[in-house]
């Protein structure tokens, strides 16, 4: 059996008495798309924080094609070929679409930001960007500033500047949340092939929409109270009575 892309085993996670996560263990392989749902307080976020890296558990190994990730943060991780989404919106306002994306490029290459008024002129970013921005529509939007798109292309540019890392695995944290019903959909298409065409391995997303989660994912896994209620196929998930009960809803009982 060939060794799991991204696998967690026996991850607690403690905030002082608080138990965020319970003893969780997953394994990701090459070609799933996993989306990890539940309600508020299951532990989600505390999830992708240990499997990307930015929190050490309390026990239990994270490990990446084979090597431990626990608590290497992002800069180290994305070297090694994982990418998490980076909200660079919010963080850089001011920056327009092509500097925002630049962001992400030069950061794989290891260069500081003493370079920022000959970016222009180095070729290898510029073409990196331009490839990025076509994937994602934004071949004619570079010189805008990025506070300035819509909610939806905002939310693009977040994934958009996180492809821009050429991961095999990407982590995406609710890349749908505050847009229209019309403009999830696109995003989704968008970053599915995206995805495709750059040859990413694996994609894990936290997403509540649950429409978009059955459409999307080839695996679901249901956290409740910080350990893993259900993993399983969204037609799995949709006949278990409990996990619809504890972690779905009604609205999306079979």
């Amino acid at each position: 059996m060939s060794q799991p892309l991204l696998e967690a085993q026996g991850v607690r996670a403690l905030y002082g008495d608080y138990v965020a996560l319970d003893g969780v263990s997953l394994a990701v392989d090459e070609g799933q798309f996993v989306s990890i749902v539940g309600p508020n307080g299951a532990g989600k976020t505390t999830l992708v924080n240990v499997l990307t890296g930015l929190l050490r558990p309390s026990t239990g190994t994270v490990r990446f094609k084979g090597e431990n990730i626990a608590g290497i943060g992002p800069v180290k991780l994305a070297a090694l070929g994982m990418a998490r989404s980076f909200q660079l919106v919010n963080i850089f306002p001011a920056l327009t679409v092509a500097e925002t994306i630049a962001v992400a490029v030069v950061s794989q290459h290891g260069r500081g930001f003493s370079w920022w008024t000959t970016l222009a002129r180095d070729r290898q970013v510029t073409e990196r960007v331009a490839e990025v921005a076509d994937l994602f529509g934004f071949a004619t939007k570079l010189g805008l500033p990025a506070r300035t798109l819509s909610q939806g292309d905002k939310k693009l540019l977040d994934v958009a500047s996180a492809f821009a890392l050429m991961p095999h695995i990407i982590v995406l944290d609710e890349p749908t949340s505050g847009v229209s019903t019309r403009d999830k959909n696109t995003i989704m298409e968008t970053l599915v092939g995206a995805a495709k065409r750059i040859g990413i391995k694996a994609i894990i997303q936290v997403e509540h929409d649950m429409d978009i989660v059955f459409s999307y994912s080839d695996r679901i896994v249901a956290l409740h109270q910080g350990r893993i209620l259900a993993d399983s196929t969204p037609e799995g998930i949709r006949e278990n009575e409990q996990v619809v009960a504890t972690v779905i809803g009604k609205t999306h009982r079979p």
